[in-house]
């Protein structure tokens, strides 16, 4: 299922730039109200074709993330104390002006703070939820080291979708996400689907892979089957792609094909939607699997709010002019 391994990319990876007056809206806006966004932090390839639909990926609790994970283009160090107080009302509005439908939350890495940064999530989808009803929330945590409690206080907002990435396969952890656990990422999705289940809500678990940095096929079989055995309903895959000369090189490029096989295989677990292909990101196309029908109105645009431990499935992209 791979073509080779990493170097030149094939042709599947390369998009057409193009930016009309929605992209610029969105990015007019975006530094207007001093949001961070994903989509420029972690070079996402798919910020002009969710730019120009007027949706963005907005990363909450600053642009600086306390882990250094292999994978990630996020500025990695030491943040600034506390968190911005005004974050929740200014991503409310983006939300508000976008008209969105579907807004997706996530964040760097916030080690530093006593719950890892649990309440502030909670504070912006609460904000979301009182200044648009009608839009539905998909928030992107980070594992918050098991600090106690942290999750409890995350699904105390009631978000509409609760995503954790497990990233990667457990052999390769240590040198793809330090300071992270597989086991521990586990466990916060099988804890996520267990209160869904104990209060019988239909909020929708999801986790995301990424593909190239050498794994085998074996391996992401086994992901998967974990993941589904966790409670986990929703899996995005995407390949890998070296966001710098600094980061861990592509191994393999894994063709659409590749991602097709493996989206059939991994629908015959029990998964509710599989997004597989080279550029799907954790958040790309998360409208599409919401619990309900997105209400009458609105853009039907997606809002992505920050980062788990880093991008998903970060990196740059071959552009075509």
């Amino acid at each position: 299922m791979s073509a080779g391994n990493g170097g030149r990319r094939p042709d599947w990876l390369k998009i057409r730039l193009t930016t009309d007056e929605t992209f610029r809206r969105v990015r007019s806006m975006v530094s207007e109200l001093r949001l961070n966004t994903v989509c420029t932090e972690a070079r996402c390839p798919n910020i002009y074709e969710c730019w120009n639909a007027g949706t963005a990926t907005f990363m909450i609790l600053g642009d600086i993330c306390t882990r250094r994970c292999g994978f990630c283009s996020v500025t990695s160090g030491r943040p600034r104390p506390g968190v911005d107080p005004d974050e929740p009302r200014h991503v409310a509005e983006a939300v508000e002006r976008l008209g969105l439908r579907h807004a997706v939350i996530t964040s760097v890495d916030r080690d530093d703070l006593p719950d890892g940064g649990a309440f502030h999530f909670h504070q912006v989808v609460r904000a979301i939820k009182e200044r648009v009803p009608d839009c539905a929330t998909e928030i992107l945590t980070p594992d918050f080291k098991n600090k106690d409690g942290a999750l409890s206080t995350v699904l105390d907002s009631r978000p509409e979708i609760f995503s954790h990435n497990i990233e990667t396969v457990p052999r390769l952890y240590r040198v793809v996400r330090p300071g992270s656990r597989y086991r521990g990422s586990l466990a916060l999705l099988r804890a996520a689907a267990d209160r869904r289940d104990r209060e019988r809500s239909t909020m929708r678990v999801k986790s995301s892979l990424m593909l190239g940095l050498g794994e085998t096929d074996g391996e992401v079989f086994e992901v998967l089957a974990d993941l589904r055995q966790a409670g986990v309903q929703v899996v995005a895959m995407g390949q890998y792609l070296q966001p710098t000369r600094e980061h861990l090189p592509v191994d393999r490029f894994v063709p659409p094909e590749g991602f097709e096989a493996m989206r059939e295989r991994g629908m015959k677990l029990g998964f509710l939607h599989i997004e597989a292909g080279p550029l799907v990101r954790s958040s790309y196309h998360a409208e599409r699997h919401r619990p309900d029908p997105a209400p009458a109105g609105g853009t039907g645009g997606l809002l992505s709010i920050g980062v788990e431990d880093g991008p998903p499935v970060a990196g740059d992209v071959a552009l075509e002019r």
